[in-house]
């Protein structure tokens, strides 16, 4: 795979064979008037091939720096005018395949957006209004440091930007109780494929703002979210149980995403039974004073173990006592093998920084930089023991070099007018295979990992499970109608609406330029 990507990559960089970037670049941008600035040399070009995958490179003509919204339509405005060009918005870059890039197009670089630095925070009505470029661990630091609050819904990962994942969905642990980031932003400013900037919410033009919620980039370029908080906790109790047996596992998982009592937060990992320190028992412990003692895991345990992972806020001045109840109480109610058991108290802040640390040493070690072939999914309740016993317990029962994530989540605590799609189950799971290469991994390394992924999604397919794949990436018309079923009407309709001539994210490969529609 791998060494078709590079021979195409060289193809389509032949000077013989594309027009020289400062040639194009003088006949479509000539006299473009922005604020902000345009790049099209070779430092930011190559940025803007890259992202967090690894998989894909495509090569745009131009980055664009814009000053604000305006730019970005006027950007958009003057693409329009061209039969073949492409935008692209880029947040921090952590597609997985190729999904922000814009061959020989103009990619837009919305973290350098000047409206990311201002988050207006309204105190009495408990929301932030912050740009599109912004980080997701920006607006956490001002709201928290600065307010006392923060927002309802996160990613595990902070380093993201908040109209990336708005156009996807944004899934944490705390997602059962306030649905995805898309169901915790009231209004929205964006940018649409016709070059009009538009502020919409539920009640103002409405059919916008869900169409750009979960659409991929297909019909607007976020540029300001207005997002919904809450009184921010001084102090978590987070907490790992393991479970040898998965029904065991999956029913206290629901357990506590349905009940009225429960953690503010729950998710849900699969390690592999050995001592491999990445993806075995030293990856479950949640500090180096605690140990992962094998011996007293039943006989009957298999190749593949389970651990739920939740936490509870409280505030320095709670009686610890009361923390503790609470804590034995939810605890008391599940099934977990009861010599597992690993919890500490550290800071809110603290604990929705804890990848930082992930990220931090696959940057020492090299990794950070090398290929990544995520695969993340959501599959319905109804199939997922199934898909235990084929993929997790069969495909993946050495693990994936990295952590296996697998915890449900409730469909109607999604809004079915975004452009988002999903499993028919109320309950339904979201499985993420998150890889990591060795330093300096070959390429037989990584098509391996991009084989085991497709056998998984053949798996799913073969076995008729009702599942839809998170940051989806197809090839073909033919995929990306299965994908959407009976939502793909609705989804081209909003695309002819929107984006007619197909300028926006072209690098989804759902739609290409000046399509008929």
């Amino acid at each position: 795979m791998l060494a078709c990507l590079v021979e195409r990559f060289v193809a389509e960089n032949n000077t013989n064979s594309i027009p020289e970037p400062e040639k194009t670049f003088d006949g479509v941008l000539k006299d473009l008037d922005i604020e902000g600035s345009i790049d099209y040399g070779l430092t930011a070009t190559s940025l803007g091939s890259k992202d967090f995958g690894g998989l894909y490179s495509e090569k745009p003509l131009a980055v664009i720096r814009p000053a604000g919204a305006d730019d970005i339509a006027r950007v958009i405005r003057r693409a329009l005018q061209s039969p073949t060009l492409t935008v692209a918005a880029r947040g921090n870059g952590h597609s997985i395949n190729g999904q922000a890039m814009a061959h020989l197009g103009l990619v837009i670089d919305m973290k350098s957006m000047g409206d990311n630095n201002r988050i207006d925070v309204n105190v009495n009505s408990m929301y932030a209004d912050v740009g599109g470029g912004a980080l997701w661990a920006d607006v956490l630091k001002h709201c928290v440091s600065k307010h006392g609050l923060a927002p309802k819904s996160w990613t595990d990962y902070l380093d993201l930007t908040v109209g990336g994942t708005l156009s996807n969905a944004g899934v944490s642990g705390q997602a059962f109780r306030f649905g995805p980031q898309t169901s915790t932003v009231t209004e929205l400013e964006v940018v649409t494929g016709n070059g009009e900037k538009i502020v919409c919410s539920n009640s103002q033009n409405s059919e916008l703002f869900f169409s750009v919620l979960g659409g991929l980039g297909q019909f607007g370029v976020i540029t300001r979210a207005r997002v919904l908080l809450q009184p921010a906790p001084e102090m978590v109790r987070w907490i790992r149980v393991v479970y040898s047996e998965f029904n065991e596992f999956t029913h206290d998982a629901e357990l506590l995403i349905t009940s009225q009592e429960s953690f503010n937060y729950v998710e849900g990992f699969v390690f592999v039974n050995s001592d491999d320190p990445i993806t075995g028992w030293p990856s479950v412990p949640l500090n180096s004073n605690q140990s992962f003692d094998p011996t007293l895991l039943p006989k009957k345990a298999g190749p593949i173990l389970y651990y739920l992972e939740v936490a509870l806020h409280y505030n320095n001045h709670d009686d610890p006592s009361t923390v503790n109840m609470m804590v034995e109480k939810l605890l008391g109610r599940l099934r977990y093998l009861k010599h597992f058991k690993f919890e500490i108290d550290l800071t809110y802040m603290n604990f929705l920084f804890r990848v930082d640390h992930v990220e931090e040493a696959a940057k020492g070690s090299g990794i950070w930089a090398t290929p990544h072939p995520w695969l993340n999914m959501f599959i319905s309740k109804k199939d997922i023991a199934a898909f235990n016993r084929l993929v997790f317990q069969n495909i993946l029962k050495s693990g994936v070099n990295g952590p296996i994530l697998t915890y449900p989540l409730l469909r109607s605590k999604w809004d079915n007018r975004s452009s988002l799609v999903l499993p028919q189950n109320e309950i339904f799971y979201l499985v993420a295979l998150l890889r990591f290469t060795h330093a300096h991994p070959k390429e037989s390394e990584i098509n391996q990992m991009v084989a085991q992924n497709q056998e998984v999604v053949q798996t799913c397919i073969k076995n008729g499970f009702d599942f839809k794949l998170y940051f989806p990436h197809y090839e073909s018309t033919v995929e990306w109608k299965r994908h959407f079923g009976d939502q793909w009407g609705r989804f081209v309709d909003r695309k002819r609406q929107f984006d007619p001539k197909a300028v926006l994210a072209p690098g989804q490969k759902i739609f290409t330029r000046n399509h008929q529609l």
